[in-house]
């Protein structure tokens, strides 16, 4: 069986209200303290859900509480049936 290609897919999370509260805040220390409660939150989707080793974050997305990782179709589908999760998309390239 082959194995399937991995490609990059954008996950955007539901309604979090920690989220919505350090957002607010637009200090520098607030600004670290939300880009460090999301890298965090995504990183624990991804281990709760996700084999470990079978995909790789690219980067947390602070403006929109989502995350660009490297993941299967099949995997996609996995984080797409996630409570926490409103969307998970391919990404795009734009020729």
């Amino acid at each position: 069986m082959a194995k399937q290609q991995e490609e990059v897919y954008f996950v955007f999370m539901n309604f979090d209200p920690v989220y919505e509260r350090l957002r607010a805040d637009r200090s520098k220390e607030g600004s670290a303290t939300l880009d460090a409660y999301l890298s965090q939150k995504h990183d624990k989707l991804l281990a709760k859900l996700l084999q470990p080793d079978s995909y790789r974050k690219r980067s947390s997305l602070a403006i929109v509480d989502g995350f660009a990782v490297e993941i299967t179709e099949d995997q996609a589908s996995v984080l797409r049936s996630a409570k926490e999760v409103r969307v998970v998309e391919k990404n795009q390239e734009l020729a």
